[in-house]
């Protein structure tokens, strides 16, 4: 019959499939060399994004967690503050009272007081009011309406307490003013400086925490009011823009006892009160302002510096968070990442990173980064898992490279066939940048995936065809070979029709050892053998022979 040559159809999506009288129609014949050269994977698929860190927050400054840890090892808090801000020395300051903005905006304001009260106007004339509420509207001049009469007075207007706090939507100490701002109204609350932080130090920190952490809080706190004042109308603001003041309703007997264990006093540098950034947990180290905020100048004691206590944090350590490239372009309001570069510091906290996109790179610095997609930290590592599609199918028992990226992560190869449950693989060995090439076999199409104990890749799928053999077909019939050997299974003998179109010309039946053949008399023409088993594996051809 002469030597037998094989080949392998492609069918990349629909495994299994036999069309009747045209079975391969939508087929790409892969003539194979007597070499059997190996199949590589080249078409890249989703990638996956693991990320893990370290800490909660900025980390500038004073870390929460780490003076929480000095306290308990016996520090005083004028020692931690001398360690979070080096350089820095304590000082009275230069302010006793405040401005907090309490809310902006509305299109009314009502202060309320359980005894009486008064309202002083802007031209500076003052007038009683009764125990109730009142409330503020209009713009030029303001309305006040309090205990069935009506008010027109010049703006700002300043509710002064009587024997109780004024309550705007919660109770506050000192004064309340109601001033037109921001297309509306505008609540602030006028207070004495150490009364504002009785409702911040616990607001910022757990109030049974060491009573020399929440002074160095006190003290941060107090100077970081100072070193950002905002403007004309009021200091600052009663949230995160600033710091959590939550006013009476937060106060607690252990703020107290900071602020008066640490009354008036700031931290001062070359005789300016300091910005003393502070944050919850520095995940072993803080950060420099420079490597943060990177259009920052450098600030001599805002460095980076060790905070071995924080390893009682709950945040010391965190992840691993894994996210698919299109989740993260999506985030960032971008088209699928296909891989980020991060530039870090000394310490390994991440500074900067380059988004790589399919259409164009963009830069990003760490800290709109870890915004953008809620991580808790700038200090993480970035793990990657891809693994690329083979660009065609294999043919039964010959090899197969995957490739792909495997970065920063212990992974394994796990594979399934289909229909059935992943099993556990090899563990895999990146080079350079995390790249590998992993030779595989499959029997049957096969799905193989990259897992960590904690996160996957997207699955890629193997399609794997049967090895089909034709001999030189004559007039008097043909014969093959087929693996893997399906007894009971048909192969078709096809002829290439007139229109091209591929007809089934007559079928057998696989025998023992997988030999076909027939005697059915051939008439001229081009034929090939068609076989399609099932068992996991698509529709395989052999390569074509001329007869006649």
């Amino acid at each position: 019959m002469g030597s037998l040559i094989r080949a392998a159809l492609v069918m990349p999506s629909r495994p299994n499939l036999l069309v009747s009288g045209a079975l391969a129609c939508a087929m790409l014949i892969v003539a194979a060399a007597s070499a059997r050269p190996q199949v590589k994977a080249q078409a890249a698929s989703p990638v996956t994004f693991v990320f893990t860190g370290h800490g909660y927050g900025h980390a500038v400054g004073l870390a929460q967690y780490g003076a929480f840890g000095y306290a308990q090892h016996g520090w005083t808090y004028d020692r931690i503050l001398a360690h979070y801000y080096p350089g820095t020395i304590l000082a009275p300051a230069p302010l006793t009272k405040i401005r907090v903005l309490l809310a902006e905006g509305r299109r009314s304001v009502t202060v309320a007081s359980p005894t009486a009260f008064k309202v002083r106007d802007g031209a500076g004339k003052t007038r009683p009011l009764a125990a109730g509420s009142a409330t503020v509207s209009g713009a030029a001049q303001l309305t006040v309406t309090a205990g069935g009469r009506t008010l027109r007075l010049p703006p700002p207007v300043t509710f002064v307490r009587g024997q109780a706090p004024l309550v705007v939507e919660r109770p506050y100490r000192g004064s309340i003013e109601v001033r037109p701002r921001a297309g509306g109204l505008a609540a602030i609350d006028v207070v004495a400086l150490d009364s504002y932080l009785y409702g911040v130090v616990t607001s910022e920190m757990p109030h049974d925490w060491p009573i020399e952490a929440l002074k160095a809080q006190a003290v941060a706190a107090r100077s970081y009011a100072l070193s950002h004042l905002q403007g004309a109308d009021f200091d600052v603001y009663a949230d995160v823009r600033s710091q959590v003041y939550g006013g009476l309703d937060a106060e607690e007997p252990s703020a107290l006892a900071a602020v008066h264990g640490t009354a008036g006093q700031v931290l001062l540098y070359n005789g300016r009160v300091a910005e003393t950034f502070f944050s919850s947990s520095s995940g072993g180290r803080t950060a420099a302002i420079t490597d943060v905020w990177l259009s920052s100048k450098p600030v001599p004691y805002l460095v980076s510096v060790p905070d071995p206590y924080d390893t009682v944090s709950p945040y010391h350590d965190w992840g691993p968070i894994a996210m698919s490239g299109a989740e993260l372009g999506h985030a960032l309001g971008s088209t699928p990442v296909i891989d980020l570069l991060p530039t870090t510091n000394a310490w390994g906290r991440i500074r900067s990173l380059v988004l790589r996109a399919p259409l164009r790179d963009t830069s990003l610095s760490a800290s709109d980064f870890r915004r953008a997609l809620g991580l808790r930290s700038t200090w993480f590592t970035i793990g990657v898992l891809s693994l690329e599609q083979p660009d065609a199918t294999v043919v039964y028992g010959r090899p197969l490279e995957l490739t792909g990226t495997a970065r920063n992560l212990a992974v394994t190869l796990d594979r399934r066939t289909v229909g059935s449950v992943w099993q556990r693989g090899r563990p895999v060995a990146p080079g350079v940048g995390g790249r590998f090439s992993v030779p595989v076999t499959a029997l049957a199409t096969t799905d193989f995936r990259l897992a960590t104990p904690d996160a996957v890749s997207s699955p890629v799928r193997v399609l794997v065809a049967p090895d089909v053999e034709l001999g030189a077909a004559g007039a008097t019939g043909f014969s093959g070979q087929v693996r893997p050997v399906l007894r009971g299974a048909t192969v078709a003998l096809q002829r290439l029709a007139a229109g091209g179109a591929w007809e089934v010309f007559t079928r057998t039946v696989v025998g023992t050892g997988g030999t076909f053949s027939s005697k059915v008399p051939i008439p001229a023409g081009t034929y090939r053998a068609g076989y399609s088993p099932g068992a996991g594996l698509v529709a395989g051809v052999s390569a074509t022979r001329r007869v006649g």
